[in-house]
């Protein structure tokens, strides 16, 4: 069976509930239903063909030409230019109704084309054949609790334990294809009709994306990144999602393959910034209050991920049958980091709801009450090790990055009362974060080398110390700061790219074999170090290198493999997206307004 395409080869569709990934083959390769979190009926992204895919393509099979998004839409063209003329593929999701579904029109361009249909659906992951049959005109596959009904007007016929179609398609021509998914002890759902999906899909992200207030620099990617950061977004909570795949690995063959289908609370400030710099007022909105909901409760039990709904189990296996994307096993569900200690993540968080306070979103009595606990938690255990902000599955240490966001954390408090009157003990704050600037600079710089380093006492290095002057603990011209960064070009960046950190650094930071490629979000984050201290034709010729790792239609997963020029992790990665906003409004010093009444514009 042949492997999966490329990582890069991937586009996304979506519904605001779950996501699908399109190849340049016209392969729908991974498809969870009905939610990002739900197991597979399309996996064989993280297997062969045999774990569920559909195929969609001329009989002679190959890479589409071209394809693109129309518009600022997540509606996909793609085109295949055969030696009996051209067929196209229009590819989308609808916004979520009472079903989820999937639609696939085949349009005739010119000639005659021969086209191929073979839809393998594999619940469970790939462990699971349904039941099939044919009922009303419409194919029918139930398994457990899935049913999936595909309606078209084109001859099904079953082989393998798949449907295929074969037909032909001329410039008259639309063929529809619609997938639609309801729980299997419902009534069949009711036929979609493809045209009017269509217009609808097309008109709800042209409404969306008419709220954008963005009016920098390179418009098209930061439009496309936004678009794909809705995609990632749980419609019902607001949570979003860091990816939409799991376990795609971090270097091929390799065993760094992590579950990204949950909602990281550290991502919150960025996401924050990204959407309340571009004019998503109630995009924000919905996702603070999913981040309040979510950490309600003893702040001792804050915890670094949710589910897309706020739950907080979420336990770790191993799916054996499965080989692993391009062998890269094991295939994980559930992602055991969700139980470590991260201590950042207070401070993340007392962040987010700072941030959201000081642009306008209507200030809450829950948020305040939250941080006020969370701040409380924070003055007793500031001090105690913990596993770092990249999940390192091995001793705890005294992070850099960690100490430095207890410091955030308390500094936003002092200047929420400060600024805005609310009730809490300011100077006690006050007096706590300094005692921290101490601690960090005194324990976690190392002056011989003029650098900040990963924990107190290593000698390796991490890239979110260039976090440093953007969360203000230092300024940018600080030459501790400029020593930092130029550290960390020299040690973890690879052909400009940059590595989280070292994994043998230290005897071994993290316990795990094998290594990884360059972090997307980092070299974004570096991008901004540069423009910070000053180096501005730096920070933009790494940003456009950056832009141009994106796939043909504008997407990123988590890292980059500089060896091999290939895309790595899991896809499309909402941080890396974030990332290419927030340096893209630094570096072009756009300024932008929010819908809020009262909202100051903010750089």
């Amino acid at each position: 069976m042949p492997e999966a395409a490329a990582i890069e080869d991937y586009a996304l569709l979506g519904d605001l509930h779950t996501a699908a990934l399109v190849s340049r083959a016209g392969a729908i390769d991974w498809l969870c239903l009905p939610r990002f979190d739900s197991p597979a009926c399309f996996a064989a992204l993280l297997h062969d063909e045999q774990a569920g895919t559909w195929q969609l393509s001329p009989a002679a099979g190959g890479r589409a030409t071209r394809r693109s998004y129309r518009g600022d839409s997540l509606v996909l063209s793609t085109e295949w230019d055969c030696p009996e003329g051209i067929a196209r593929v229009l590819d989308f999701m609808p916004p979520r109704g009472e079903t989820a579904d999937v639609v696939r029109i085949v349009e005739g361009v010119r000639g005659a084309v021969p086209m191929r249909m073979l839809l393998r659906l594999r619940f469970d992951y790939g462990s699971v054949v349904p039941w099939v049959r044919h009922a009303d005109g419409r194919l029918a596959a139930i398994a457990g609790p899935d049913a999936v009904w595909l309606d078209t007007p084109v001859r099904l016929h079953g082989r393998d334990l798949a449907t295929h179609a074969e037909f032909t398609v001329t410039p008259a021509d639309r063929v529809p294809f619609v997938l639609t998914h309801r729980a299997s002890h419902l009534p069949p759902p009711k036929p979609v009709d493809p045209d009017s999906a269509l217009a609808a899909t097309e008109d709800f992200w042209r409404h969306w994306i008419g709220r954008c207030r963005y009016r920098g620099e390179w418009p098209e990617a930061v439009r496309r990144a936004l678009v794909t950061l809705k995609a990632l977004t749980y419609a019902p909570t607001g949570g979003i999602v860091a990816a939409a795949t799991t376990s795609l690995p971090e270097q091929l063959g390799g065993s760094r393959n992590w579950d990204y289908r949950y909602c990281w609370l550290r991502d919150a400030t960025f996401t924050l910034q990204a959407l309340l710099g571009t004019g998503y007022t109630d995009e924000a909105k919905a996702w603070r209050e999913w981040l309040v909901r979510a950490v309600a409760g003893d702040p001792a039990d804050l915890q670094i991920m949710y589910g897309l709904d706020g739950t907080r189990r979420i336990p770790e296996s191993t799916l054996d049958w499965l080989s692993g994307y391009q062998g890269s096993a094991p295939v994980r569900t559930g992602n055991a980091a969700a139980g470590q200690y991260q201590l950042d993540v207070w401070g993340e968080v007392l962040d987010g709801l700072h941030l959201a306070r000081e642009t306008g979103l209507p200030a809450t009595d829950a948020a305040w009450d939250i941080q006020r606990a969370l701040l409380d938690f924070l003055e007793g255990h500031w001090h105690e090790p913990d596993n770092g902000l990249w999940e390192v599955r091995g001793p705890r240490r005294h992070f850099v990055h960690s100490k430095v966001m207890a410091w955030a954390g308390l500094d936003r408090a002092v200047r929420t009362v400060d600024r805005h009157g609310l009730a809490g003990p300011a100077d006690r704050w006050r007096a706590l974060r300094d005692t921290i600037h101490d601690d960090v600079c005194a324990r976690g710089y190392d002056p011989e080398r003029n650098t900040f380093t990963q924990f107190y006492g290593s000698r390796g290095l991490d890239a979110a110390l260039l976090l440093i002057p953007r969360v203000g603990f230092l300024p940018a011209d600080d030459k501790r700061v400029q020593g930092t960064v130029e550290a960390v070009r020299a040690e973890l960046a690879a052909d400009g790219f940059v590595r989280r950190y070292d994994p043998d650094a230290d005897g071994g930071v993290d316990g795990l074999p094998g290594g990884e490629g360059s972090f997307l979000a980092c070299s974004f984050w570096l991008a901004d170090a540069l423009h910070g201290t000053g180096r501005h034709r730096e920070a933009r010729e790494l940003f456009e290198r950056l832009l141009g790792l994106r796939n043909d239609v504008g997407l990123l997963a988590e890292e980059y493999d500089t060896r091999l020029g290939r895309q790595v992790g899991n896809t499309p990665q909402a941080f890396s997206m974030v990332g290419l906003v927030n340096t893209a409004r630094h570096l072009s010093g756009a300024r932008t307004t929010t819908d809020a009444a009262g909202d100051r514009q903010r750089p």
